[in-house]
């Protein structure tokens, strides 16, 4: 049998000679060319098994070619390679029908397995596409290679009316996520309900998300119109799911399985049709084995988990968020400014507990109140000193020798924080899940990686050390044996 041949248009030589000694090696047959119209007289002409693209070309955009390509050869399956690492680029890619997205700088071995997988469903029936223009003003910003993998997620999952479940810590847009699917998907025309149910008395929720009729309770003076009757057609967004009582979870859990529901009163079901979208920053999973979350609902839930990366995860997206939040105070009113290199190195040392909610407060805290027009490292500095993690353990190193005293004196500061409340159940497993990871990592970097003397300057043997990296998820860095 012969080889595969692949088609291959990049502008750039280099690039086109790398790509094509690796698909090479792996036994395949390659075509290259710098232009779209090379590449389109190939596929015309009936050549190629797959086309690997980048998206700028010099006579024109790959994301114009696409779609003529797959009218004239629909089972032809189109890899999009591309430098613009956007979550539109990845959308796109997805609305044109290109069979993936690769932003670069990219791996070699894992874009020959993509080529791989590409062949191996070529075969299938390819699935057009009447989707409305994107739009450049999507609120997701970041080119880290964590929210590239969002990137690519979220552009497969508009077009499915999957249940998703997104999990991730407070302040990292689960919301935005959830938005972008609804947005980019089947259901756009439809509407986009959230709620979450931290903010709802727990008696309330049964009749926030179902409604219910006149005279069902006390106070029900008229009917009301639940959450899923107000999504209908479209996408119910259901924030901090790990906070639902038992009893609601119960009655969700029917909808899920019979796509309908009765309203509080009510006696006849009522049919709903919504995408169902979760969100939590707890964990589920220890919910159900404390008995205050159902197991079969969270399977239910779970269909396409979701983990959206903390801030301090991706600190390298930090310059692109302060730039975008920096423009778009502007236009709700700010003084515009310009911040300085060394305030953006200033922004990438700190931590962010809050996440990105966090450092759009603080960009909209420093525009309001800096005199100058440029933004300097030492506002940064000043304005980070005022927050509670800072006043902890920001700019003074934690003094180890009375622990006790430095986390009571930050408790003291969370609980202090909610008010009359208190805050959600497991606070010494998430507690533990925030304190644990960052040791780790600052051991192993200490030691350069060398995980004997890394278990041994923490004070345990070294499979303890490799089951705690491995359960925290903690790669291995560079140096690391």
């Amino acid at each position: 049998m012969s080889a595969k041949t692949i088609l291959l248009a990049d502008d750039d030589s280099a690039i086109r000679t790398v790509l094509t000694q690796a698909l090479n090696r792996a036994g395949y047959s390659v075509r290259s060319t710098a232009t779209a119209t090379a590449l389109w007289r190939w596929v015309s002409e009936g050549q190629g098994d797959a086309v690997l693209t980048d998206v700028v070309l010099p006579d024109e955009n790959a994301f114009d070619v696409i779609p003529r390509i797959k009218k004239l050869r629909p089972n032809l399956p189109i890899i999009v390679m591309s430098a613009q690492n956007t979550i539109m680029t990845a959308i796109t890619a997805a609305e044109r029908g290109a069979y993936d997205y690769l932003p670069k700088p990219f791996d070699l071995n894992a874009l020959v397995q993509t080529v791989g997988r590409a062949l191996e469903q070529s075969s299938k029936p390819a699935v057009s596409q009447a989707r409305s223009p994107a739009s450049e003003n999507l609120p997701i910003v970041g080119r880290s290679p964590a929210m590239q993998d969002i990137y690519r997620i979220i552009a497969r999952l508009t077009q499915t009316d999957l249940t998703v479940m997104i999990v991730g810590e407070s302040g990292t847009g689960k919301e935005l996520v959830a938005r972008a699917l609804h947005d980019y998907g089947r259901r756009r025309k439809g509407a986009f309900v959230a709620v979450n149910m931290a903010a709802i008395p727990r008696e309330l929720i049964e009749s926030e998300l179902f409604g219910h009729e006149k005279g069902a309770f006390t106070g029900a003076t008229s009917r009301l119109a639940g959450r899923f009757e107000q999504a209908e057609g479209g996408t119910l967004f259901l924030d901090e799911i790990g906070d639902m009582p038992l009893e609601a979870q119960t009655r969700l859990l029917r909808v899920l399985q019979q796509s309908e529901y009765t309203s509080v009163g009510g006696v006849s079901p009522i049919k709903t049709n919504v995408r169902i979208i979760a969100a939590t920053h707890r964990d589920l999973r220890q919910l159900i084995a404390q008995g205050q979350f159902r197991e079969d609902l969270f399977f239910r839930l779970n269909v396409v988990p979701l983990q959206i990366p903390a801030l301090r995860e991706r600190l390298e997206d930090l310059p692109d968020l302060t730039r975008h939040f920096l423009e778009r105070a502007s236009t709700e009113g700010l003084p515009r400014k310009e911040i300085s290199q060394d305030a953006v190195a200033a922004l990438q040392s700190y931590r962010w507990p809050g996440n990105v909610r966090e450092l759009e407060n603080l960009i909209k805290r420093l525009m309001a109140m800096e005199s100058d027009d440029t933004i300097t490292a030492a506002s940064v500095t000043r304005e980070l000193a005022t927050t509670p993690a800072t006043k902890q353990n920001g700019s003074q190193p934690m003094d180890f020798d009375k622990p006790a005293e430095f986390f009571e004196n930050y408790l003291a500061e969370y609980f202090a924080s909610f008010g009359q409340n208190l805050p959600p159940g497991g606070l010494y497993e998430r507690m533990l899940a925030e304190i644990e990871p960052p040791l780790l990592r600052a051991s192993l970097t200490a030691t350069n990686g060398n995980q004997l003397r890394a278990a041994d300057l923490l004070g345990i043997n070294r499979n303890t050390l490799r089951t705690k990296l491995r359960s925290r998820n903690i790669r291995s860095i560079r140096g690391l044996h």
